[in-house]
């Protein structure tokens, strides 16, 4: 019988203690809180101490319909507001700011202060230079690689070739002579070494009738060179009786040989 009324008393005593703790030990009623933040450093605290927070700490009332409505901040946490922090700088909680350096970084975003690099492949990335682009070095629409220059071959060797002028007649002393200049043009790239200058004079009477052509010879201004030109003024003579008294000489065509 005292077992039995010894468990009852136990029993009841616990009921009572627990009731006691949930509605404040029998008192009235007042407004539950809960502290939201992170724990205050500092050595743990033994049993039965209460140490006071170190930085600070938001209450939100139980139950509130703006702590449940939406989406809540983490427990644990203060709520972050729109906008980015700075550093140093409070929540509306009081909580202080933990970001180190500026706003926190978003997809794509790149470079200030406390800024992460978006990689390559994050959404927002600028797309990596193609080497082999438009641009590039092997771009169609760029300057083609000059890796050497070779000079041109030389152009293949050409015999001599001489080519005449007209030729310039001015009077000598003698009726029976003249003076003959002539240019002679080597158009090939080999050198006229030698040859032979024709001359075919004419012998003109008085009344300007054309009574003999007589041809004479003389040496060509050799050596000339290819390429080159060279002028040479000649005295053309023939036999004195070829020409009497009243007729001249005329000059008109020269020819060339050479080797």
């Amino acid at each position: 019988m005292r077992k039995g009324s010894r468990a009852a008393t136990a029993l009841l005593t616990l009921c009572c203690t627990a009731a006691a703790g949930l509605t404040g030990c029998g008192g009235p009623g007042r407004e539950g809180f809960s502290a939201v933040g992170a724990a205050a450093p500092g050595p743990e605290r033994g049993a039965g101490e209460n140490v006071a927070p170190q930085g600070g700490v938001e209450f939100q009332q139980l139950g509130d319909p703006s702590a449940t409505a939406g989406s809540a901040a983490p427990s644990g946490t203060s709520a972050t507001p729109p906008g980015p922090d700075r550093a140093g700088g409070s929540t509306p909680g009081g909580a202080t700011s933990t970001t180190p350096g500026g706003p926190a970084s978003t997809p794509g975003s790149t470079g200030g202060p406390g800024r992460t690099p978006a990689s390559p492949g994050a959404p927002g990335a600028p797309a990596p230079a193609d080497p082999t682009g438009p641009t590039g070095p092997t771009s169609p629409g760029g300057p083609p690689s000059r890796p050497g220059t070779t000079p041109p071959a030389p152009p293949p060797a050409t015999p001599a070739q001489l080519t005449l002028s007209a030729p310039v007649r001015s009077a000598a002393a003698d009726r029976w002579c003249e003076r003959v200049a002539v240019t002679f043009t080597n158009t090939g790239t080999a050198a006229a070494r030698s040859g032979t200058v024709t001359f075919a004079t004419h012998v003109i009477g008085a009344l300007g009738i054309d009574w003999a052509t007589i041809t004479t010879t003389q040496p060509l201004p050799a050596p000339i060179a290819g390429g080159a030109s060279k002028t040479q003024t000649y005295t053309v003579c023939l036999e004195a009786w070829r020409v009497p008294l009243g007729m001249h000489v005329d000059t008109r065509k020269v020819t060339a040989t050479w080797t």
